[in-house]
Formats: C-alpha cells, structure tokens, sequence
C-alpha cells in the first residue's frame, strides 16, 4: 500500500461553482495546494476574476463568471469551460442562497429562488457536464461530484429559512439517486453538509463567532482548513470509496439539536 498520493489532485480540473467567497473559495484554495487545476465560477464577475488573480498564487485558477440558477446560465458556464478544457475530473456544486421569513408571509419569491439554486441547478449542471466527467473516468480513477448541502438539510434550524432546510435535505437525497446513476459511468458523487462556517450567507459565525463557538460541542466555528480537508478527501483517491453519501463537516452540531 503506497499512501503517499492518498489525497494528491495532481493533473486534476476541478469546477466549482460559488467559489469566489466562503465554503467555495475554502475549496478552491485546498484543491490548488493538492495540485489540481482549478475553475472558479460566481454570478458577480468582479469578484470572480479578483478571487481567481489571487488564488493563482497558488497554481492555474480560472475565472468563469456565470449565473447558474438558470439554464441559460448553465449552458453559458459549460460552453466556456468546454473552450477551456475537453474533460473534467471534478465538479463542486457549491453556488446557493438562503431567505428567512416568518411562516406566514413567507413569499414566494423566496421559495423559487433558493429551491432552484440549491436543488435544481445542481442536478442540471451534472447532466449538462456528465459527458466532460465521463469521458476521462474509469474504475480506477472514477471522476467527483460534490454536492454542497447544509446541516441545516439534516436536523431542524430554529430559523425560518422553510425553502433553504427543504432545498438542502433535497439536494442530500438527490445525491444519493444520482451517484446511482453515475456510477454507471464512473462518476462518484457525495455531498457535504457543513456546519457554522463564516461566510456571507453564515453572517452569524462571520461576525459573531465566539458566540456561535460557544453552541458547538468542539467550541469552535469551521476553519479553512476542516473544509478543504473534507472536499479534498472526498475529491481525491481517498474517497474513491465513498458513494452517495453526506460527510457532515460541523463539530458535533447536528448531535445536540
């Protein structure tokens, strides 16, 4: 047994969508320090290029700015991949939104947007790249999709945020048909639930974090590090194994509530 590449990205292209800021941007920066080759997409493409300039510090990182709730910016972000590259190793669906009402004026609006970015675009962006992560694949060398849900998908926030917990315990059941089907073609598919990691849309871990630390039984909020950990394992040879299933990355949240 020859470990020494357990985790390595090397000679790997990774997509990752939401990936100029917080969970996203966490990813990006592991898969590059594992040696992966690296696409950056966000809907705001200021953001985007700055992120990807200064990313590639650390290796190829790419800038693909494109709004992916919908499918003609589905079929935008894959066209200018595929003017990139002619196949993909590894795609992290990571691009989603959040909205918080009271239950009974909680508008429709909220409902569309968050559902179709959290559960729908995910699912259509696979197909649309299935080809591009099927044509490299083999048995011993399967290519990733990583979906990105939320805890909050798994046990209940006190929060009202109704369309986000059922957009992500949606995106965690469809993993698991999905890596069914893709398996087919030696895709692996998983997902990751994370817990309070600060970013934009997790303003409370961001700018309160000793007081969000002091709920989580590891007393502490998520670093950089625990996230790009848990992608990497699971985007590289270690987590060949790993099939349907959501690594909860969260400190033992989920366990108290």
């Amino acid at each position: 047994m020859n470990t020494t590449q357990l985790f390595s990205l090397k000679g790997r292209t990774a997509l990752i969508t939401g990936g100029s800021r917080g969970i996203g941007r966490m990813i990006a920066e592991g898969f590059l320090s594992q040696g992966a080759k690296v696409y950056i997409s966000a809907r705001k493409a200021e953001a985007c290029d700055a992120t990807a300039k200064d990313l590639s510090a650390l290796g190829t990182c790419v800038s693909l700015p494109a709004d992916v709730s919908g499918m003609a910016g589905i079929q935008g972000l894959v066209a200018a991949y595929s003017q990139h590259e002619s196949q993909l190793d590894i795609l992290v669906n990571n691009a989603g939104a959040a909205w918080g009402a009271d239950f009974d004026e909680f508008p429709e609006s909220g409902w569309d947007k968050v559902v179709n970015l959290n559960m729908k675009s995910p699912f259509f962006l696979t197909q649309a790249l299935k080809p591009l992560l099927a044509k490299g694949a083999t048995a011993e060398k399967p290519s990733k999709v990583i979906n990105v849900a939320s805890i909050d998908g798994i046990a209940v926030n006190p929060l009202e945020t109704y369309s986000y917990a059922a957009s992500k315990a949606g995106l965690i059941h469809l993993t698991k048909r999905m890596a069914t089907h893709l398996i087919q073609h030696h895709i692996v598919t998983t997902a990751i639930a994370p817990g309070a990691f600060a970013s934009e849309m997790n303003r409370a871990a961001r700018d309160h974090e000793e007081a969000v630390a002091a709920r989580i039984p590891a007393k502490r909020i998520g670093s950089d590090e625990d996230m790009a950990g848990a992608a990497i394992f699971l985007a590289s040879r270690a987590g060949d194994y790993v099939l349907g299933h959501t690594l909860v990355v969260d400190g033992g949240v989920v366990l108290g509530r």
